[in-house]
């Protein structure tokens, strides 16, 4: 399999660490869709990342697919709950974080891409992503297990984490650890395993 995209990205991130704790192999080609959209488009014509190129040939695009199909693989060992509330409440905490981390994303283009910012964009982007911190820090301080759905790693665990990084080194002036010590003191812990800091990179704004 061959993943494309930067791991600065929360989104190819959360791929990356999934494939690499299910022990499948894979290729890593680090193109920017900026830098490298050339070279993304032939494979995803939204020029979007991740991409994962299945050894097949078919093309998986958007990181839920993606995980879909890697969960199926996985069987038994898939990081989610396979049916009923476990799933469901662990599929809204990965939307939160991924909404996250779409909002943080969002910002990052405002402030950069932009000549004339929209500050009725940026003070919406900004609330939003302070609301769901909000409701992530909420949910997770009412539980008392090591990670989000019990004592294993899971995907909601991987996509909070991710998120956060990326908000953390884009937006500081909007993240701050003492506004949300229990959501910031998880994705820390979810930083120190190995798996996390094999799978990283810094925060590199597009030019």
């Amino acid at each position: 399999m061959i993943l494309i995209g930067q791991y600065d990205s929360p989104f190819v991130r959360r791929v990356a660490i999934a494939l690499n704790l299910y022990g499948m192999a894979y290729e890593h080609r680090p193109w920017s869709v900026f830098g490298d959209a050339d070279k993304v488009a032939p494979f995803n014509p939204l020029i979007r990342v991740p991409t994962l190129v299945l050894d097949s040939g078919d093309v998986l695009i958007e990181s839920a697919l993606i995980l879909d199909y890697l969960d199926e693989q996985a069987g038994e060992r898939a990081l989610i709950a396979s049916s009923g509330p476990q799933r469901r409440e662990a599929l809204k905490v990965c939307a939160l974080g991924t909404g996250l981390a779409d909002k943080a994303v969002a910002l990052v283009y405002e402030r950069v891409l932009h000549k004339e910012k929209s500050q009725a964009w940026l003070d919406r982007c900004t609330g939003q992503v302070e609301r769901v911190l909000n409701a992530l820090e909420a949910d997770r301080a009412a539980r008392a297990t090591q990670y989000w759905f019990g004592e294993s790693i899971g995907h909601a665990d991987i996509a909070v984490a991710c998120a956060l990084r990326f908000a953390r080194e884009a937006h500081p002036e909007i993240v701050s650890s003492t506004r949300w010590p229990t959501l910031i003191g998880h994705s820390d812990r979810c930083e120190t395993l190995p798996v996390f800091q094999s799978i990283v990179q810094p925060f590199n704004p597009p030019r």
